[in-house]
Order: C-alpha cells, then sequence, then structure tokens
C-alpha cells in the first residue's frame, strides 16, 4: 500500500476529502502524516480526529527555507513516502526539494492554469469579469503553479456572484477531482516522465485529461 504525506497550512477541507477517500478504499493508499507549517492549522484537527500522525515545521526555527525543506525532506523520506500531495500549503516549496522529490509531489491550485497562477485567483476572475473559473491538479516543478496538468474541472460563473459563491462552488469541484488524481497516482496509473504527464501509459493534453 501507498504512503500518503499531505502538507497543509489552514483547514485541511482538501485534507479532509482525502482522508475520506482512504477510508473508503477509493484511495488504495494511506496517509501516514499530515505536515503543517502553521501551528494553528484546523487540518491537524482533522489529522488527529482520523488517528494521522502530524507534524509541524515552523519557519521560524530554521536558518533559511532551505534548511527547514531539507528537514521536511527528511522526515518524509524516513516514513518512505511515495506521494507528497500539498493541499493549502502556503509556502513556496524550495528548487532543492522540488528536485529531490520530482514527480512524487501533487498540488491543486484554484483556477484553471496555465490562467491565473498565484493568490487572489477568484478576485481576478471576477474582476476580467470572467465566465468561467475552476481549479486543476497539477504535478509540482521548481516553477510556482506551472507543473504538468493532470486534471482540471470548469464552474461557471454567474452575474452577481460573489468571491464567496465562486470560491465554493470550485471547491465542491476540488474534493472530486483531488481524490480521483491521487488514486490514479497510487494505482500506479499516473507518471510524470520527462516532465510530461502521463495516464496509462499515453501522454496527457497540455491542459490535462478530457480537456475540451
Amino acid at each position: 500500500m501507498k504512503k500518503i504525506a499531505v502538507l497543509i497550512s489552514g483547514q485541511g477541507s482538501n485534507l479532509q476529502a482525502i482522508i475520506e477517500a482512504c477510508q473508503t478504499g477509493f484511495i488504495p493508499g494511506k496517509i501516514v502524516t499530515v505536515i503543517s507549517n502553521k501551528i494553528d492549522s484546523f487540518g491537524l484537527e482533522r489529522a488527529k480526529s482520523a488517528g494521522i500522525p502530524s507534524r509541524v515545521f515552523l519557519r521560524q526555527d530554521f536558518t533559511s527555507n532551505l534548511d527547514m525543506d531539507k528537514a521536511i525532506g527528511d522526515y518524509l523520506d524516513d516514513l518512505n513516502v511515495d506521494l507528497i500531495v500539498l493541499a493549502g500549503y502556503m509556502k513556496i516549496l524550495t528548487k532543492p526539494f522540488t528536485q529531490r522529490f520530482t514527480g512524487k509531489i501533487l498540488n491543486i491550485h484554484p483556477s484553471l492554469l496555465p490562467k491565473y497562477p498565484g493568490l487572489h485567483t477568484y478576485q481576478r476572475a471576477l474582476e476580467n469579469s470572467d465566465s468561467e473559473h475552476g481549479t486543476t491538479v497539477h504535478f509540482v516543478n521548481e516553477d510556482v503553479d506551472s507543473g504538468a496538468i493532470v486534471l482540471q474541472a470548469k464552474v461557471p460563473i454567474f452575474a452577481g456572484d460573489t468571491v464567496k459563491e465562486i470560491e465554493l462552488r470550485t471547491r465542491e469541484q476540488e474534493y472530486h477531482i483531488y481524490p480521483l488524481v491521487i488514486k490514479w497516482f497510487v494505482e500506479d496509473r499516473l507518471k510524470l516522465i520527462e516532465n510530461q504527464a502521463y495516464l496509462d501509459g499515453k501522454p496527457l493534453p497540455p491542459n490535462g485529461y478530457a480537456n475540451e
């Protein structure tokens, strides 16, 4: 059974979806640790309730980001982790960390990448009068929000929508597609080969599986 580590910074709502997918057997893997860079992350309570060990790594306890990421990486190696899942982890990973775990880190980002990398994606979509928004699961590389895309889900933006309404609509999709992509990885169906995502041995298109 493949070992999964989930990195969080906040509420852990995607973490909860992944926990439940593992509990039901939808994801045939095991979350062996939850890591947070915030001591007050509610996601740590979710991990505790599910009986999952957790660790907190605080930036102030290390001389540099490199040292912090090395400590996290050493901890993950000690656990023989097969997959690292970023679920609202609000810290940019250092290049040595992403290279150390190439092809083993997934992230979910609340936009239809490559559109709107970075922060405040819902607000940016609203300000630009977009008719749709969405979310993207992708492999992580050394550049922010730019790794190979695996799967996207679109949501409509209606006249009069608020940022909160767009966010809630997008999050509902995240809770479905993130466990699915993790399932693919755990079942050895999903791989990263030379910065290209492959599913069942076939390269995925630039915007991921089943994109229009």
